[in-house]
């Protein structure tokens, strides 16, 4: 073991995600029984470091949280030390400071020797400011939208596909029943991994993702062709971040005062409007929102979070620095952290899901299936 590390800090930074506490547990429970490490948590992310919001993690703390959504320790996803939000001019003017020196010196101050970082690519890029001053992270990767470059799945995203693919099979029925279009707007900002893999799990009939523009007239031809010479109703899911061929995506608010200011929102309602507007099809609109982000993992994400935590632990204490655990073709192996900031991995034109999904007749928007004889579900 290496004669520096006795104390570790965790902290969880961007949204909340099913998993987390599988993470933190197993980061505790390891550190403290193989190699009798103390741990620190950290509340509320990056804001609880620099504001020096530190406690001791011991096994009690930690037993039992497994099954329990979010994250015990709190969580943040507005706040980056290199950038931090330091309140207002007199001109109204949002003004920002570099707390990075005060994040270390709190780490130092309470002999913390590294630190382990849970979250995705914005959380990865606040890390790389404190490995850039000499500070050791490892990282963690989290996040539903399952984005984050170097890493093929990320724990919280299944659990969110489920929720998502829940959700569309109520909508089936109801669609089945009434004869309606049912539009189903979903998480993923810029990447469509949440919309394309709960849309093939429903057999939703058409599915929109950012990476591909879609035309709307492909779109309402499609579902009017299911209407009057198929089952008589649809299933639409889209990704908040998808957008027309000749348009742009919608943003529902934009925030100057946060790390990552743009918020998505709207295309479901956009979609399903253009839809009802130019065919005799009743189209209704349902947004999933944070419940897809709630609740308890599911045992995949669960054992996929406890294997990242013991593996991060590994990682340290075999002298890594600045490392992201990873999987890829399902072995564990690590990156360089700072190569999984500010970037994101958004679905390929020749994923394996996406080539299947368009062999059984889903409609990605950009060319029109084949709807020789009659469209079946």
């Amino acid at each position: 073991m290496p004669s520096s590390i006795r104390r570790i800090g965790v902290l969880t930074g961007g949204g909340d995600c099913p998993g987390i506490n599988a993470v933190i547990r197993a980061i505790t429970k390891t550190a403290i029984y193989k190699y009798g490490l103390s741990v620190f948590g950290i509340e509320d992310g990056f804001l609880g470091l620099i504001e020096d919001r530190i406690s001791e993690l011991t096994s009690i703390h930690v037993s039992g949280i497994m099954s329990t959504g979010g994250t015990i320790l709190g969580t943040n996803n507005r706040c980056n030390p290199s950038r931090h939000y330091h309140g207002r001019d007199e001109q109204g003017e949002p003004v920002f400071v570099d707390a990075t020196d005060q994040c270390i010196e709190n780490l130092k101050k309470r002999g913390i020797d590294a630190l382990m970082v849970i979250g995705g690519d914005g959380t990865m890029s606040c890390a790389a400011a404190l490995v850039a001053k000499g500070f050791n992270c490892i990282g963690v990767p989290k996040t539903i939208d399952n984005d984050l470059v170097g890493t093929d799945l990320t724990f919280g995203f299944i659990t969110a596909v489920a929720t998502a693919t829940d959700a569309l099979d109520r909508l089936h029925t109801t669609a089945m029943s009434h004869h309606r279009v049912m539009v189903c707007e979903v998480m993923g900002r810029n990447a469509g991994w949440i919309a394309l893999h709960s849309g093939v799990a429903s057999g939703s009939d058409v599915i929109l993702i950012p990476e591909i523009p879609f035309d709307l007239d492909v779109v309402r031809d499609f579902v009017e062709s299911r209407m009057h010479h198929g089952r008589g109703f649809s299933i639409v899911v889209v990704s908040e971040g998808a957008r027309p061929r000749d348009g742009e995506t919608i943003v529902k608010m934009h925030d100057p005062t946060s790390p990552d200011p743009i918020r998505y929102g709207g295309i479901g309602a956009y979609v399903a409007h253009e839809i009802g507007a130019h065919t005799d099809i009743e189209t209704r609109t349902t947004v999933l929102g944070h419940v897809q982000r709630g609740g308890q993992p599911r045992a995949t994400d669960r054992v996929l979070a406890t294997q990242f935590g013991y593996h991060a632990v590994e990682l340290l204490m075999s002298g890594a620095h600045s490392r992201m655990v990873v999987t890829q073709r399902g072995v564990l192996d690590d990156v360089d952290l700072t190569f999984a900031a500010n970037k994101q991995r958004l679905v390929p034109l020749d994923d394996g899901v996406l080539l299947a999904a368009r062999a059984v007749r889903t409609c990605f928007g950009d060319v029109a299936p084949e709807t020789v004889g009659r469209i079946e579900q």
